[in-house]
Formats: structure tokens, C-alpha cells, sequence
């Protein structure tokens, strides 16, 4: 494959024999950083936010990104050592929440990124992609919100248009259950994929040019969604099954999908969807955690302590920097250099690549990119250029969209074919 290289591709064979490795690598960090100084890396999925709201109930004076948080992957002073352009905050509403607050729980995560953000002068609110290009260019760093999970619309399309209007660009279309109009990877399928008013919502978010996430649904529902969209897809925080059979990550066939779609798939750095070994012992993992739902019914701090229990007696193998350029390179040979980026899960994930611990690692992700023979303008296009590409697309998607229709008026009670009671 034309991206793998024996040595940096700025030198010569002869010459590269001749540099101590350790040279070698500090001059491959240093490009790095110069290409994250002159494009912005943006990061697709962060957990963050929730981090802040179940250690510190949402309280910033607790939790101070820019103060420093060394407990937490992130914090405002090791996205500027990580050369981080812009991060796309999840705004995650449990699954839990399904008939109980969805709506307003994802409304008070999005207000918990929109206090980060003002309280924060290195952070900006960021809508467009114009806007994270220029907010990178101010020596800021951009932020944008993506709800985690369909679910936090409550089946309502003028839900979700209210959350576009609070700056919400992407929504994953499921979590870790399936719900009544999308299948989850990791749940049992109800639906074949996504149901008639799935695929409305679909139309709907690519109307009002909000990016529909594919990240944690089903395959069929993958298909369905790709079929269905106007606009590129993107899949926020997954990997490659093929390197690394988990559900939650992207086959071959969905990948060889994505240059006619122009979606992209973002990089999942969590142990569990990279490492061959972890993988198989993470395909348990969302089994484990509804068991103790189950097991916990009104108790969710329980639940939580008896999962965390069991991944302490159950540690994954955590793979390596080079395992997460192997999935980017898997990418890049089904489905093309246009079609990948990064999406790190960081403060979602308990487990990660050795030399990837936080979001200051990123350059070291880079380095090896360019170790490997990528382009400069190649690695910019993985960094951030693919995303930021997606982001114009689905703009444009939407101006043309509202200059031949409305908004969408469709009900689920009426697509899906469910029984309306009458008012009593």
C-alpha cells in the first residue's frame, strides 16, 4: 500500500540508516506539530461534559477544564499541547433517559458545553465549518456539540429542530439500545435497520444540515441511513471490524459505501474497538452493563460500581499509537484518504493505546502517520480536512434542501403505523 513506508519519507534510504531512531522521531514531532499549528485537527467525539456532570453535577468551579483536570483525559492546557483545532463535545443522554427526561437531559448537556465554553477563553462556539476554520486561524480552539443518542428527541422532528437551533451538528442515532425508529449494534433488532420515520429523521437532520452519525447503530441501519442521506454520514467514534470485530465498528461493505456517500469514518481510540484481542472481550461489554441495569433498577451509582468492578477483573490488552495508524490505514485502502478522520472517545473510554493516554498525544498519532509515508497534505486531509469537507457539504445540502421544502410535518404515530389513543 502506497501510505506504508520503512522510513519518513523526507529521507533518503541511505541517509535515513545514518540518524539515530530517536532523531529521527523528534524530527518526524516536530513536522507533526507544524501540521497541526497550520490545520486544525478535529476531534469527533469527547465525553467531557459528562465527566463534568457525574463528578462534579455539572459544576465548573469544581471542574475547570481550563485549570487543569490530570484525573480526566482532557483539559484546556493539553488540547493546546495536542495541537487540537477543534472538538466535537458529546452531549450523551443515557439510555435510561428513554421515556424519562430524554429531551431535557441532552438540553442540559448542551447547556453544560455552552458554559464550558463561554467560561473558557481558548474555546469558541463554533456552527459552521467556516467557523472552525477561523476560530484554528485565531489560535483558538473550536467548539462544536453532538448529541449522543436519537432517543434525546423524544420521537419528535420539532425536537430536533430545536436542538439545531441550540448549535447541535451531529446526533448519533442510537446508543448502546435500540429505539423505536433505529436499530443499535449492540442490542437486538427491532426494525431491520431504521423504520419509516428513521429514515424521515434522516431527511430531516440533512434539511437542516446537521450530520447524521452512524457511530453505535446496527449494520442494516448503517445501510439504510447511507441510502437515505442527501448529505456525507459520518460515523463520530468507530474503527475498522476487520482489524477489530466489534459491533460497534464499520465492515468492509459499509466502508466500500462511503466515496459515493462521501462520509467518513472517525477513529475510535478505546482499546476495546481497536485491539484484535480486546475486541473479543469487549463484545460482552454493553451485556455486562445492562445486566447490572437490570440487576439495579433504581440504583444507576450501583450499577456503575458493579460494572467498574468487572473491568477491573477483566483488563483489556490496550494495543499501541501504531495500532490506531493500522485501523486509519484500513480505512484508507477500502474506502480512500477522503474517507476517514479521528474520533478519540476520549473521557468516554477506560482504556487506551499505550502512548495515546490524553488529548496532548495527538501529535504522536500524527508523527507516525508521516513515518508511514503519508503526505503532509494527506495527514491534514485524516487530521481535520475530511470532516471540515463533510461539514461543507452538508451545508450546502441543506441550503438547496430549504429552497425546495420545508420542514418535515411527519409523526412517528403515523409513518410507523402505531395506534393513536384518543383524549379521554
Amino acid at each position: 500500500m502506497k501510505h506504508r513506508m520503512i522510513v519518513a519519507a523526507a529521507l533518503p534510504a541511505a541517509l535515513a540508516a545514518a540518524v539515530p531512531a530517536a532523531a529521527q522521531d523528534d524530527a518526524l514531532l516536530e513536522r507533526a506539530r507544524r501540521i497541526h499549528a497550520a490545520a486544525p485537527l478535529v476531534d469527533g467525539h469527547n465525553d467531557l461534559p459528562w465527566e463534568i456532570r457525574e463528578k462534579a453535577q455539572g459544576n465548573l468551579s469544581v471542574m475547570n477544564p481550563g485549570g487543569g483536570l490530570p484525573r480526566q483525559h482532557t483539559d484546556i492546557p493539553r488540547l493546546r499541547a495536542g495541537g487540537v483545532g477543534g472538538v466535537f463535545w458529546a452531549a450523551y443522554v443515557p439510555v435510561e433517559r428513554i421515556g424519562n427526561g430524554a429531551a431535557a437531559f441532552a438540553l442540559e448537556q448542551i447547556g453544560l458545553i455552552k458554559r464550558m465554553t463561554d467560561a473558557s477563553p481558548e474555546l469558541e462556539l463554533a456552527r459552521t465549518a467556516d467557523d472552525v476554520v477561523r476560530i484554528h486561524r485565531a489560535g483558538k480552539v473550536a467548539s462544536l456539540i453532538g448529541i449522543e443518542g436519537g432517543h434525546a428527541i423524544e420521537n419528535s422532528l420539532d425536537a430536533l429542530r430545536q436542538f439545531h437551533e441550540l448549535g447541535v451538528r451531529y446526533m448519533t442515532l442510537t446508543h448502546t439500545s435500540t429505539i423505536d425508529w433505529a436499530d443499535a449494534a449492540t442490542d437486538s433488532a427491532r426494525h431491520g435497520g431504521l423504520t419509516k420515520f428513521g429514515e424521515e429523521v434522516v431527511r430531516e437532520m440533512n434539511r437542516l444540515g446537521m450530520l447524521v452519525d452512524l457511530s453505535h447503530v446496527s449494520d442494516e441501519a448503517m445501510a439504510d441511513a447511507i441510502r437515505v442521506s442527501a448529505a456525507p454520514v459520518i460515523f463520530s467514534h468507530s474503527s475498522a471490524r476487520a482489524l477489530a470485530d466489534h459491533p460497534r465498528n464499520v465492515p468492509d461493505d459499509v466502508l466500500r459505501m462511503l466515496p459515493a456517500n462521501g462520509g467518513i469514518v472517525m477513529i475510535n481510540f478505546y482499546s476495546g474497538f481497536v485491539e484484535p484481542t480486546a475486541a473479543a472481550q469487549a463484545r460482552g461489554m454493553y451485556a455486562v452493563q445492562r445486566r447490572f441495569r437490570e440487576q439495579f433498577p433504581n440504583d444507576p451509582p450501583a450499577a456503575q460500581r458493579a460494572y467498574d468492578e468487572w473491568r477491573r477483573a477483566n483488563p483489556v490488552p490496550r494495543g499501541t499509537t501504531a495500532t490506531l495508524a493500522d485501523h486509519i490505514d484500513h480505512v484508507v485502502k477500502v474506502a480512500g484518504i477522503d474517507h476517514v478522520g479521528l474520533g478519540s472517545d476520549y473521557d468516554g473510554v477506560t482504556s487506551l493505546p499505550a502512548g495515546m493516554e490524553d488529548v496532548s498525544r495527538f501529535p504522536y498519532l500524527t508523527a507516525e502517520l508521516l513515518r508511514r509515508g503519508y503526505s503532509e497534505a494527506d495527514v491534514r486531509k485524516v487530521l481535520g480536512g475530511n470532516v471540515i469537507r463533510v461539514m461543507r457539504q452538508a451545508e450546502e445540502v441543506a441550503g438547496r434542501l430549504q429552497r425546495e421544502r420545508g420542514p418535515s410535518q411527519a409523526v412517528i404515530d403515523v409513518m410507523d403505523g402505531w395506534l393513536v389513543q384518543p383524549k379521554r
